[in-house]
């Protein structure tokens, strides 16, 4: 509604996790460098933990896009909520291999066969599970035994998993000990700072194709930090309503009036 007011080439702050937004705040860009390093250094699993909207998914999805196609073969998973083998087609599915067919052993000897060409080709596969909050003890148990497929020198498949809090905490269980020795690598993502705000909010401003205008003024930006608590997902929705409470006032500005109105309009999400 207020793109063409504000000479915007798409929305700024929709809340899909679209990589070219990703805005690298201290704690994001430890994130990916921490995610990275694990794959990169060949340590199995790596775990990204992080609140409800605190950016994970952005971040894998960033990860992947960093990754490239030509030195590793990815796949996401988004929705964890699946049997041993709805996993597994899932999984051959995101690496192309979309008749996967059969039983859980056929499949994951299938995957193992297609782990092999990959690692002959010198390439590295690494498997993306995204909300794996949901996973249980057994699914979680599953992707550890599938790690287990590997050379005499390398581990096969790579695994991110990404989630929030209560991951972590699934993890402590007694019956995860051995997944929990094989994370080597780990972090938790939290909100950002007052003063990453600022430059969050100008950096997606940017990317949508602003250029000076539309602007926050500091008011507004410490009002917007205050009420999302530091959290991506809410500073992007109250940043989106604030505009358009400028946008019917006609200013170029967003002011903590606007950010104001923004709030009320959203409080039950704000809770």
């Amino acid at each position: 509604m207020y793109l063409n007011y504000f000479g915007l080439s798409e929305s700024p702050f929709n809340i899909t996790p679209n990589p070219r937004f990703l805005f690298r705040t201290t704690g994001h860009g430890e994130a990916l460098d921490h995610l990275t390093y694990g794959i990169t250094q060949h340590r199995g699993f790596v775990l990204l933990t992080g609140d409800v909207g605190s950016g994970k998914t952005t971040l894998c999805r960033a990860l992947l896009e960093q990754l490239g196609s030509h030195d590793y073969a990815t796949a996401l998973i988004l929705d964890p909520c699946l049997t041993e083998t709805q996993m597994l087609r899932a999984i051959l599915h995101e690496l192309g291999l979309a008749d996967a067919r059969g039983d859980r052993l056929a499949l994951r000897e299938r995957l193992n066969r297609h782990l092999l060409d990959q690692r002959a080709e010198d390439r590295e596969v690494v498997l993306v599970i995204d909300e794996a909050q949901h996973l249980s003890i057994a699914q979680l148990e599953h992707l550890r035994l599938l790690s287990n497929l590997e050379t005499f020198d390398r581990k096969l498949l790579q695994i991110v998993l990404s989630g929030q809090p209560e991951l972590g905490t699934r993890l402590t269980d007694p019956r995860m000990r051995q997944l929990r020795q094989r994370i080597t690598v780990r972090y938790h993502l939290g909100p950002i700072a007052r003063e990453e705000a600022d430059g969050y909010i100008r950096h997606r401003l940017r990317v949508a194709g602003a250029n000076g205008h539309p602007s926050f003024d500091s008011d507004a930006i410490d009002r917007i930090h205050a009420h999302a608590s530091g959290i991506p997902r809410l500073v992007n929705a109250l940043s989106d309503v604030s505009l358009l409470a400028a946008y019917a006032d006609r200013r170029q500005t967003v002011s903590q009036t606007h950010v104001a109105s923004a709030a009320s309009e959203l409080k039950e999400s704000l809770r």
